[in-house]
């Protein structure tokens, strides 16, 4: 089973022994039972010791990026001329995030969206700003694992504000534009800003799935060449994490899908356009996903296949060893019972000529029959 376009796996040993792990690793989640909505509580891990706020303020002639050390600094960046990117690493320091909300007025529903790290991908309009929740993808070749890190970004029509749960990100493409300077980066407005990080995290998934896709072609061939290396529950891991992973990207197609066709404030016609160019990209995302579950499901049924072929040349030979074995079995008896008159006890040869010869004849005879029927 291959994909168009894609090779198989090469240079892959199917003799040594191999594991396979899930790529997701999945986080309990906290409880917030019983509290007040708009209740701003962290649920997630700490991947920094510090809040880091940067701020990359430009226009078409300049750009200008400082790190903030003073949070009351995002207040003269709220109305400006200029276009304002502000990246927030680390969601932990709950007080710094409601700082930030305060200054550049959020509401208290989103600020708590913001710090919960299991948020369902999702959009929300409000007065002057839209809010959008999402998951950035990216698979980590050293740990071979699939990193998952809780996004969240603040649509208004002069800046944007990207929370990101952990300190690396895969947003420097982004930010490598805007220095440069070139095409339509820094010559268009918020709202470009904020489909450029869109369109940017969603060409990682292809990334990430290109990972997962090879997987499932070297579990292929490893169910084809040597089944035995794997079980059951690597394939039943993987076909999981697709599941999850489809969880985390089918909801953002409905954000996008209502980002082009509702009315807003935010978004021009104009930024539009590039905006069906990334529903175009999270389809075909889908459509991948959907043709790795197939796949998987075929290897399944593959592998079950192979155990029972499998199987049944072990009953086939045991069958046969006991078919064979019967007869023989029945004649050791009768001749191991003490008659009184056997015509053969007075030949000296009895045993050599006529036991063991009666055995062979009767075992070469049953060999003949099953082969003459075609069940060997």
């Amino acid at each position: 089973m291959k994909i168009p376009g894609r090779d198989l796996i090469p240079n892959v040993d199917f003799r040594s022994p191999i594991e396979f792990r899930s790529p997701i690793e999945f986080r309990k989640k906290r409880a917030r039972t019983g509290l007040a909505p708009g209740s701003i509580i962290y649920t997630g891990e700490i991947y920094t010791e510090k809040v880091r706020v940067e701020v990359i303020d430009y226009n078409n002639d300049e750009i200008t990026e400082l790190a903030i050390v003073d949070i009351s600094e995002l207040e003269k960046y709220k109305n400006s001329d200029s276009v304002t990117w502000v990246n927030v690493q680390g969601l932990h320091d709950v007080e710094i995030i409601a700082e930030i909300g305060n200054i550049m007025g959020l509401h208290s529903l989103t600020l708590e969206d913001i710090v919960d790290t299991h948020q369902r991908p999702k959009l929300e309009e409000f007065d002057d700003y839209l809010f959008i929740a999402l998951k950035m993808l990216n698979h980590d070749s050293k740990t071979d694992k699939i990193d998952v890190e809780q996004i969240s970004l603040i649509m208004h029509q002069n800046f944007v504000i990207c929370f990101q749960e952990k300190p690396k990100d895969v947003l420097d493409d982004a930010r490598k534009r805007l220095r440069n300077g070139k095409g339509k980066a820094r010559k268009r407005g918020a709202d470009y800003l904020a489909y450029m990080l869109l369109d940017v995290i969603i060409d990682y998934y292809f990334e990430t799935l290109d990972s997962v896709w090879e997987k499932t072609e070297k579990l292929e061939e490893m169910v084809i060449s040597n089944p035995e290396r794997i079980e059951l529950r690597d394939i039943q891991m993987l076909k999981k994490d697709l599941i999850q992973l489809k969880k985390f990207i089918v909801p953002l197609k409905d954000a996008i899908y209502a980002l082009i066709n509702r009315d807003n404030n935010i978004f021009q016609d104009s930024t539009k356009i590039f905006l069906r160019d990334s529903n175009d990209h999270i389809e075909q995302v889908i459509e991948n996903l959907d043709t790795y579950r197939e796949t998987l499901s075929s290897v399944m049924d593959l592998y079950l296949s192979q155990l029972s072929i499998k199987m049944n040349e072990v009953m086939k030979v045991l069958t046969l060893m006991s078919t064979i074995f019967i007869p023989l079995t029945f004649i050791a008896g009768v001749y191991g019972m003490n008659f009184e008159h056997m015509p053969e006890l007075g030949w000296e040869y009895s045993y050599p000529y006529g036991f063991y010869a009666l055995l062979g004849l009767v075992g070469i005879g049953m060999f003949i029959f099953m082969k003459r029927r075609k069940w060997l």
